[in-house]
């Protein structure tokens, strides 16, 4: 058998950060986090950084020259077009960080690439297995709310800049379902990584 890449992935606030440190914390798999390799393609004085910069201009930055999320996300997340102009930017570094990390792991039996877009960025060909990590859009939001300071117009507008959960699930090898405690998602995942999806 192949190599087994985990193409880790859900919606916001669904929990794939919990799932991702138990495999590596549990399991002691290699997980390679998307999220990682899109904060360092915006770093101060990156080639992406100035394109931002140019298109929205210095009010974006923070005083130490390092990226206004929040503000940023207020611009993407409610105009699609921006979204994906950003997505443009970021998306082919991202990938580039991928196949650096993984030409290291070539020995090892699994990898997790935890990746948030990996249907929207057309990524899921990098990896041999796709889990998605669900929950009820009520604790979505709750979660969101609760994590990020957000109001609920705003986790709202954030989810909805997403593909559906549903559309997700419906392309996954594996669904794991998040809306119970901690020890039932640790025993979902325990499952999951002794079930090989067939063709895998």
């Amino acid at each position: 058998m192949g190599q087994r890449i985990i193409g880790l992935t859900g919606g916001i606030a669904t929990g794939k950060s919990t799932v991702s440190d138990y495999l590596a914390r549990q399991h002691h798999l290699p997980v390679l986090d998307a999220d990682i390799y899109a904060r360092q393609a915006v770093e101060p004085g990156s080639a992406v950084w100035r394109a931002i910069a140019d298109r929205y201009g210095e009010s974006l930055l923070h005083p130490d020259g390092s990226l206004n999320r929040s503000k940023l996300g207020e611009i993407v997340f409610n105009q699609p077009a921006e979204k994906t102009w950003l997505e443009q930017q970021i998306h082919p570094v991202v990938r580039q960080h991928f196949e650096t990390a993984m030409a290291a792991l070539s020995e090892a039996a699994i990898v997790v690439q935890v990746i948030p877009l990996l249907f929207e960025a057309n990524l899921t060909a990098q990896v041999s297995e796709i889990w998605v990590v669900t929950c009820s859009r009520d604790r979505q939001q709750q979660r969101l709310i609760e994590r990020n300071g957000l109001s609920l117009e705003q986790a709202n507008a954030r989810i909805q800049s997403q593909m559906p959960l549903a559309d997700k699930a419906a392309l996954a090898n594996v669904v794991i379902d998040n809306s119970a405690d901690l020890p039932t998602l640790f025993r979902r995942v325990d499952e999951a990584l002794q079930h090989v999806p067939e063709g895998g």
